[in-house]
């Protein structure tokens, strides 16, 4: 304190830069408070490991202020296959079916079924997207899969040349998190299963990419059936750290030179 006195000027700075610190606090939280998170979770078990990381999203997202929706599939029983059903309105060519054509145009025309249209909704209004859901056959849930099949048609999610960067959904941002059945040594390079960024590809790249999504790396639970309770501990905890820290993340590249070669 004697060296404050002798240098008011020093005294001066530290206040200025501690009122500079608080600012930014302030002026992140207050950035967070307007953000707003769609969860799409598919996991037939609220108990489950996927159960307890959506159940984390949401108490972090609503501790920021954030506000958060959730489209629980299963509990929704959620439709997964794609039919005529979608489309509520005349079909153009109903002697010769083509669900991609006629649900772009029956998304022009406001015609597709309230499911879809609500769904399309939380989509729209949301900034980041969290995908939760248990590994299956390398891929999505199916009912998952069924969502993004009906809810990402063309003219809402992408059109022509609107793709990639130019996706539809560009100022948004995506991350899926998922657990796997095997290992992290499994998916590895040398692992039996192989190296798991290869398996997201199709997801990360030809999904969220191709709809102009921001990709965030994702957050993998690895085997959470087979470890013990501190393990799926920190898998929590680690999801939530890294949760109070997700908008400041940079999305990754999603057609990275390695996956080439």
């Amino acid at each position: 304190m004697q060296f404050l006195k002798l240098f008011p000027e020093t005294h001066r700075n530290l206040d200025c830069l501690k009122a500079a610190s608080i600012y930014v606090v302030i002026s992140k939280e207050y950035a967070m408070a307007g953000k707003k998170v769609l969860i799409v979770y598919a996991h037939q078990e609220p108990k489950s490991m996927n159960g307890s990381l959506k159940n984390v999203a949401v108490d972090v997202f609503q501790k920021q202020g954030c506000s958060v929706d959730i489209s629980d599939l299963y509990s929704m029983n959620f439709i997964a296959a794609a039919t005529r059903n979608d489309i509520t309105g005349e079909l153009c060519n109903p002697q010769h079916f083509r669900y991609g054509a006629e649900t772009m145009e029956a998304f022009k025309k406001g015609v597709l079924c309230e499911e879809i249209i609500k769904e399309q909704k939380k989509v729209q209004e949301a900034d980041l997207v969290i995908f939760q859901f248990p590994l299956y056959w390398f891929s999505f849930p199916a009912i998952m899969k069924g969502w993004i099949d009906r809810v990402f048609v063309q003219g809402f999610a992408f059109d022509f040349p609107s793709i990639y960067y130019n996706g539809l959904l560009k100022e948004k941002l995506a991350i899926l998190s998922f657990t796997t059945g095997g290992t992290e040594e499994m998916f590895s390079k040398n692992g039996v299963s192989g190296d798991i960024r290869y398996l997201l590809w199709p997801m990360q790249h030809g999904i969220m990419h191709f709809c102009g999504f921001k990709v965030l790396a994702p957050q993998i639970s690895y085997a959470p059936e087979y470890t013990g309770d501190k393990e799926r501990k920190d898998m929590l905890l680690s999801w939530a750290k890294r949760l109070e820290t997700i908008w400041e993340e940079q999305p990754i590249e999603c057609t990275p030179p390695w996956y080439f070669q």
